[in-house]
């Protein structure tokens, strides 16, 4: 079994990915989409994008980082591709899935699945511009409106020359609604001939026993269930036996708070920290008070004289 940590943008930037990959069971995450129109990105976009390029292509817990691309143009998605693995990407993944209304207009993420002609282009074009031994997965959902063409997809992804396809179980007109339809791929492994890892719903170990037993695979991807317990693929490899406690939670929260004020500009800290919490308070009662304290802080200052006092239950 692998478990991957799922792309999240604008949530699982990466201080998130450090800090959740730190509390273990991860074997890949992967980055925030970069968006690639037409032409080779710099190498700064990159670095900027995804800082553990800095570092060997691995957070700071050593968890190696795949860097994800999102459009539809072939040739500058192949050549993004290459320059990712030149700057130390672990394989490469491409985005087939994202919901954004503003990302499908501009013909990138989940409405290439209405064009299975097009996965196909672009996954052929990425493959053959990267060197053999380098890992390509495409993440996709079930369909666009329907799940009427996920086969189609499916075969384009392969064909095309993809070692792994990555699969959120709903379509991209369910967004994000339960539940995930874990069954609706489960032929996908048998039928492709290619490693699946799937995706949506998992927020319990329980979670992810049903969803590999209902897509009939090994693999999982764990997205905002990561994100409400950073712990959640400890728990299900075993390595974390005991539900989490505020106090570990709280340490993990003043640590983030540590290196968002150290790195970001102060006028966005106060945001970043109320996000997590947000998904946090779901999971832990005491997220729950620490977030209504604050909502309305918005200093650094502010912030620093309320938070080291929430480390004990209350």
């Amino acid at each position: 079994m692998s478990i991957y940590l799922a792309p999240m943008e604008g949530l699982a930037d990466h201080y998130l990915r450090k800090l959740i990959t730190q509390c273990g069971g991860y074997d890949l995450a992967v980055s925030e989409f970069v968006r690639v129109v037409d032409q080779l990105l710099p190498k700064r976009v990159f670095l900027e994008q995804v800082p553990e390029l800095h570092q060997q292509g691995r957070t700071g817990a050593g968890t190696p980082v795949r860097v994800q691309l999102l459009g539809s143009h072939p040739q500058a998605l192949a050549e993004n591709a290459l320059r990712a693995i030149e700057l130390g990407s672990h394989g490469l993944d491409l985005n087939f899935g994202c919901p954004s209304k503003t990302v499908n207009a501009s013909k990138g993420g989940a409405v290439l699945l209405t064009e299975p002609e097009s996965i196909y282009a672009v996954v052929r074009s990425v493959r053959d511009a990267l060197p053999g031994d380098q890992t390509l997965s495409a993440k996709m959902r079930l369909g666009f409106e329907d799940n009427s063409l996920m086969w189609e997809c499916a075969h384009a992804i392969r064909d095309g020359g993809a070692n792994e396809i990555i699969v959120h179980a709903r379509t991209k007109q369910q967004g994000y609604t339960p539940p995930a339809y874990w069954h609706l791929p489960a032929d996908f492994e048998a039928r492709l001939g290619i490693p699946m890892i799937i995706n949506g719903e998992i927020w319990t170990p329980a979670d992810a026993g049903r969803a590999q037993h209902e897509a009939n695979c090994s693999s999982i991807m764990l997205g905002r269930g990561a994100v409400r317990n950073p712990w959640l693929a400890s728990e299900i490899t075993g390595r974390h036996n005991q539900k989490s406690d505020w106090s570990q939670v709280h340490q993990l929260v003043v640590q983030f708070w540590q290196e968002v004020t150290q790195q970001m500009s102060p006028r966005y800290c106060a945001g970043r920290l109320k996000q997590w919490l947000n998904h946090l308070r779901l999971s832990f009662v005491e997220a729950e008070r620490l977030f209504q304290r604050i909502r309305r802080l918005n200093t650094i200052d502010e912030i620093n004289q309320v938070l080291p006092g929430f480390g004990d239950a209350n």
